[in-house]
């Protein structure tokens, strides 16, 4: 059954200001229902076409039996080598079909056993029009492992473990969470130690302090295997493949089967973006030319990242990318996906040079990369398809009407966009503003200017923020003294104190009213200090600064704890009154002269005194709801670091006065740099 058109009113209806775009809409939209009709009737659908893995690559069935398929129009012929016939060039010959498609059957040793051994190595041997012979690792290879010592190029494993080896899933997937509160983590800095850290190690070690956090989302970084460990997973060369770095693929099925069991949704971070250029142990130049799995010449070819950009528009690009999608739902029951790079994606200048002002002019134009677009209308379409609670996140910083809205509403289909512009506020703040000069009316707008009906992640810092030449918004705040006063054995000096301060109130504000969901970076929550920067050339290969200092939050006489405590304590507020799936904040009072912010959302009452030395007695602040409020949450308690001025046993009654546009008001003593929660349960 052909896939609908799209009604225009229903556009219009979700944003008036996209009336003149909207034969562009309905032409893309037009692409998509092209392709899903494609997919549809030569392809049997989504749910077959997203089984590439299935039948590409090394597959065994039960009897022992191997069928090893692998793409590659260009080579005049193809041959199987490996460890398992001493990589005899000639002895296992591959067929080809029209499409492109070369074949081969390696019939079982004897019943249930494999010619080819578990683990072994493995390449496929293609031979050029030209006569040229050259050496690739299979695309779809599930395992590949790298050994510095001998070569920094990876190797292809045949991954066939005995039954007894492979693991089982005991957990089901649990519900996608309303209120979406997101750990970033990256695997191998989850070590103390200078080395890479491994699956069983962050199940362990790492899981359990996420889960007591209070966070409910993990995405995990730099899974996908990558050869170079400073790309941070970016450069990605073996796309089926877990990264060998930190573990087997069993110990990341163990991992996040575990966090299942802690009621935990595990997302990857995914890049189909782009992909590394390697040709050896890549996807570049694998049957010896430029455009098979990407564009040719430069429209192929990313400037900034030295890398190779995919074809969005050729079919088995489209089932490779989407098989990818699947297979890690899969094989590993991951939940869903955060998209990396989807403003390079969504544009023909990748956003070069491109400031967005927000003018619906760029995003409809000449410059939309409509086959790119409609890539992952069909990937967003198809994992909600199939996985109705699954959850994808747009990595978009040019604000891209409708990326957030569903596929058969003229919309991109993504869940979520991550509010990119927040981050780089908080940084140009602390950078060029002292404390008197901060603009509530922009901070304000920063934090609450999103798409009406898109939700949003919102965020401090990210990965992006704690990267070597940046600094962690602790250590904007405090670099001076971190290595000298964060114990509290040393007095307490004005630089920790406004930086413990700051730092809470910077988050519960971002929290509180940034977006639909809330996103940290593994150990910013306790004010992790230094950047992040991983063994290269340029710093001797040193793993100093590519570790987590768990050392120093467990450490019960550093004044980290307290930072740690507060990103708990914030979080599990939210998981009692919901206020991320709640409607947008109502702020209802944004003071420059007295740095005063004060908002509600899900009944709740948020008052922050941003200022530097002014504490406010009997400040009336208005309120919608009447009645008997209590201290919820303030960054003053002791636990938190603070100085215990705001008694939490207190009582606050509203007065029916209208107040700030409010029915209500209620009288609050508020110190400075203070945050003070306020709810009626």
């Amino acid at each position: 059954m052909p896939t609908e058109q799209l009604d225009p009113k229903a556009i219009i209806a979700i944003d008036g200001y996209l009336e003149p775009d909207v034969p562009n809409i309905i032409r893309r939209h037009d692409l998509f229902r092209k392709w899903k009709d494609t997919i549809e009737q030569h392809e049997g659908g989504y749910d077959n076409f997203t089984q590439g893995y299935l039948k590409f690559g090394l597959n065994v069935s039960p009897n022992g039996e191997v069928v090893y398929r692998e793409w590659a129009p260009n080579a005049r012929e193809a041959y199987l080598i490996g460890e398992f016939n001493e990589w005899d060039r000639k002895s296992h010959p591959m067929k080809k079909d029209n499409f492109g498609v070369w074949e081969i059957t390696i019939p079982p040793k004897s019943p249930g056993v494999c010619a080819i051994p578990h683990d072994s190595k493995i390449k496929i041997n293609m031979i050029l029009p030209s006569g040229e012979s050259i050496d690739r690792l299979p695309a779809w290879i599930k395992r590949v492992t790298q050994d510095l010592k001998v070569s920094p190029i990876y190797d292809a494993r045949f991954w066939n473990p005995p039954e007894s080896e492979k693991y089982k899933f005991k957990n089901s997937r649990p519900p996608a969470p309303v209120d979406a509160k997101i750990y970033e983590a990256h695997v191998g800095i989850s070590s103390p130690e200078g080395r890479v850290g491994t699956f069983k190690e962050f199940t362990q070690n790492v899981l359990p302090r996420i889960k007591k956090l209070g966070y409910n989302v993990i995405q995990l970084m730099a899974i996908m295997e990558h050869a170079y460990y400073a790309s941070f997973g970016y450069q990605v060369t073996s796309f089926f493949a877990a990264s060998s770095r930190y573990g087997s693929p069993e110990d990341l099925k163990e991992l996040i089967d575990t966090a299942h069991g802690m009621g935990l949704t595990v997302l990857l971070d995914i890049v189909h973006s782009h992909a590394c250029k390697n040709v050896l142990d890549g996807l570049n130049n694998f049957d010896g030319t430029d455009h098979q799995y990407f564009h040719g010449g430069s429209k192929g070819y990313h400037q900034l990242w030295d890398s190779r950009l995919f074809n969005y528009g050729q079919h088995e690009v489209l089932r490779f990318l989407m098989s990818n999608l699947r297979f890690w739902m899969e094989e590993y029951q991951f939940d869903g996906f955060r998209f990396d790079g989807v403003t390079s994606m969504m544009y023909v200048h990748h956003g070069i040079g491109t400031g967005f002002s927000g003018g619906y002019h760029e995003y409809f134009g000449e410059s939309a990369d409509l086959e790119a677009i409609v890539y992952l209308m069909l990937a967003n379409d198809a994992m909600h398809t199939l996985y109705p609670q699954s959850i994808t996140i747009a990595e978009d910083v040019s604000g891209m009407p409708l990326l957030c809205i569903p596929v058969n509403k003229g919309g991109v289909g993504f869940d979520y966009r991550l509010s990119m512009a927040i981050p780089d506020m908080w940084i140009k703040i602390l950078k060029h503003k002292a404390d008197d000069e901060w603009d509530f009316g922009n901070i304000v707008h920063t934090l609450t200017n999103r798409r009406h009906g898109e939700k949003s992640v919102a965020y401090c810092e990210s990965h992006d923020q704690a990267l070597v030449g940046d600094k962690t918004l602790a250590f904007w705040l405090m670099d001076k003294e971190m290595y000298t006063h964060m114990s509290d054995m040393t007095p307490m000096t004005p630089i920790i104190a406004r930086g413990l301060s700051l730092h809470k109130m910077i988050r519960l504000v971002t929290h509180a009213l940034g977006g639909e969901g809330y996103l940290n970076f593994e150990g910013n929550e306790f004010g992790h200090p230094e950047w992040l920067d991983f063994p290269r050339e340029g710093n001797n290969n040193s793993f100093h600064y590519a570790r987590r200092q768990w050392n120093v939050v467990d450490d019960p006489l550093l004044r980290y704890k307290y930072l740690n405590e507060f990103d708990a304590a914030m979080n599990h507020l939210e998981d009692k009154h919901k206020w991320l799936a709640a409607p947008q904040a109502w702020v209802s009072l944004k003071h420059e002269v007295d740095k005063m912010l004060v908002f509600e959302r899900a009944g709740v009452l948020f008052i922050f005194n941003f200022h530097p030395t002014q504490s406010f007695t009997d400040y009336r602040v208005g309120v919608e709801e009447a009645g008997e409020y209590h201290v919820a949450l303030t960054s003053d308690e002791p636990r938190f670091g603070g100085f215990n001025n705001i008694s939490l046993d207190g009582k606050y009654f509203t007065t029916p006065m209208e107040w700030n546009g409010r029915k209500n008001f209620l009288q609050v003593y508020i110190p400075t740099r203070t945050c003070l929660v306020l709810a009626k349960n």
